[in-house]
């Protein structure tokens, strides 16, 4: 592994170890701010996954949890592209509950909210970054067209020998 992903991984991890803590151990701080997101995006969830609590702290404390879990697992490189993956997921509606600058009055807080919306959007391109990392791997889309690329050869390949065939066949008959 690179010496960048060594640190760059748990740098970027960092944040949600953070804060996915925080909102595990005080989960009323963060659903607060939530209830404007969770009211709207809840009823829509609840269709696809019905036991989905509708509280916003227990909605808070899962997100947490999951930030804490996804983090940890990006920290130690285990799984990091679906550790990103998730945190990329997780970010979406923390972001869009925590930081609604554009509803703020007060300049100054909403200054400081622009400042926090925009640090999340480019946490939240890092980790796009990282959930598509393949550490000098072939990925999946690479191998894909190889294989692709590499039936096609083979098929043009299989018809010259066939026609080949059918040729020396057809002049051994007449």
């Amino acid at each position: 592994m690179a010496v960048s992903r060594v640190f760059a991984r748990p740098m970027l991890a960092s944040m949600f170890l953070v804060g996915g803590y925080n909102a595990v151990k005080n989960p009323e701080r963060v659903a607060a701010r939530a209830q404007a997101v969770t009211d709207r995006l809840v009823p829509l969830l609840q269709k696809a996954v019905p036991m989905l609590p509708s509280d916003p702290a227990t909605l808070a404390r899962i997100n947490g949890g999951v930030q804490l879990v996804a983090g940890a697992t990006l920290a130690t490189g285990k799984a990091p592209r679906l550790s990103s993956a998730v945190l990329a997921l997780s970010l979406i509606p923390t972001t869009a509950a925590g930081h609604r600058f554009w509803e703020e009055q007060d300049p100054t807080v909403r200054a400081n909210q622009r400042i926090h919306f925009f640090k999340n959007v480019s946490m939240l391109g890092g980790l796009i970054i990282a959930s598509g990392d393949t550490e000098g791997q072939p990925g999946v889309v690479w191998r894909t067209r190889r294989a692709a690329r590499d039936a096609r050869r083979e098929a043009r390949h299989l018809a010259r020998s066939a026609r080949r065939e059918a040729a020396l066949a057809r002049a051994r008959v007449t």
